[in-house]
């Protein structure tokens, strides 16, 4: 049996990581600066991490919902409080998508409406509703399209004004990241936010936070959105929650009330992933990581703007973005194969950076130094290519 192609891949098999390092199979050392598409929140392997899920695994690894499971009412309290969300509800299931899902079907429960504004560039996951909210029709099916679903351009506050006035009575919610990855790291402003809050409020609309990528600590908060000073109805949670092991859930205002049925899942919140998140938590609040990746992607940011070649730097904390030009279009390769630096990226030419948030300066300053190396090293290609 063969696997079915769907990802572009590196030949190149990860066997071991540790902290910001990865090793290959040939025990070749990499400098992990992508964290698994922003996954690894708080270092490969963390010995704390491991250690609560190995302790876990000896007890119970999984039983259903249909128990009590103490480490679920555990996670909420921990997650409630450093959120700064201790009021909200918290909802489990298994990836970023599934959480996107249950977020638009709970919005439309809750108000019995269809409509729902996404953004341009959007990316809110592969599932039916998801990917009909993610602005990308290549990876939507005939039988994902919907007239339900309306578009509009990001951070246009006049075309969100128009939107609601015309449908307001219609809308059920609107799904916004507060920083776009897959799109290429673009940032909501702060008062297409609180608008978006505003209009919300009039029109009794949902207002859903896209944390999947954006969240838990990655930003310098633990929500980008609450960098806008509002809140959501719901946020989405996944990539950071379990630092790799497969594990999300939504956050759920006091207004939204549940009924018996209305959501479920088989494997969300189990044992294993509530350990696995637990740890993360206690990561994340023992080591003061979203300081870490405040302070750090600050000086990132800096560092980065004073590269000759680079455009358009952006980003906060430890979710950066910066433009590379056509004659730079190899660079993320190039980092990768001869510097042994794992980035990722986004269509056309957009280098995305998403490392742990226990990155440390020095090894930003090794970054920075193999990022001018590998500059340098294009640029004299060229030259003699010219010759």
């Amino acid at each position: 049996m063969n696997l079915f192609d769907v990802y572009p891949l590196n030949n190149i098999a990860i066997t071991k990581a540790n902290g910001s390092y990865v090793w290959d199979a040939n025990d070749i050392q990499y400098l992990d600066m992508y964290g698994g598409h922003a996954v690894i929140s708080i270092g490969h392997t963390h010995p704390h991490w491991v250690k609560r899920i190995e302790d876990q695994l000896e007890k119970i690894a999984f039983y259903s919902n249909s128990v009590v499971i103490p480490i679920q009412k555990e996670l909420a309290s921990k997650l409630g409080a450093l959120s700064g969300k201790p009021d909200y509800s918290l909802f489990l299931c298994n990836s970023g998508a599934e959480a996107n899902e249950n977020a638009l079907k709970l919005a439309s429960f809750h108000n019995g409406r269809k409509k729902i504004i996404a953004f341009s560039k959007s990316f809110h996951g592969r599932t039916s509703l998801a990917v009909s909210a993610t602005d990308n029709p290549s990876i939507v099916a005939p039988v994902n399209e919907t007239d339900n679903v309306i578009f509009l351009p990001f951070n246009d506050e006049a075309a969100l004004k128009d939107c609601f006035a015309k449908h307001g009575s219609e809308i059920s919610s609107v799904i916004i990241e507060g920083i776009q990855g897959v799109g290429g790291i673009n940032i909501a402003t702060a008062s297409f936010l609180q608008l978006i809050r505003t209009l919300c409020d009039e029109s009794g609309a949902v207002f859903i936070a896209d944390s999947v990528q954006c969240g838990y600590g990655r930003s310098g908060k633990f929500f980008s959105h609450d960098h806008a000073g509002v809140n959501a109805d719901i946020y989405t949670m996944a990539k950071g929650m379990g630092n790799g092991f497969p594990v999300a859930g939504i956050l759920i205002a006091p207004g939204i009330q549940p009924k018996h049925g209305m959501l479920g899942t088989t494997f969300g919140g189990n044992q294993l992933a509530c350990a696995a998140a637990l740890a993360v938590l206690e990561v994340i609040e023992k080591e003061d990581l979203i300081n870490n990746a405040k302070e750090n992607g600050e000086y990132l940011v800096e560092q980065l703007k004073q590269i000759d070649g680079l455009k358009n730097v952006r980003g906060m904390g430890l979710m950066i973005g910066f433009d590379v030009p056509e004659e730079l279009k190899n660079l993320k390769k190039k980092l990768l194969f001869d510097f042994k630096i794992f980035t990722g990226e986004a269509k056309p030419n957009v280098i995305r950076l998403l490392p742990s948030l226990a990155l440390t300066k020095q090894q930003i300053d090794d970054f920075l130094l193999s990022l001018k190396g590998a500059i340098e090293e294009i640029v004299d290609e060229q030259k003699e290519l010219a010759l």
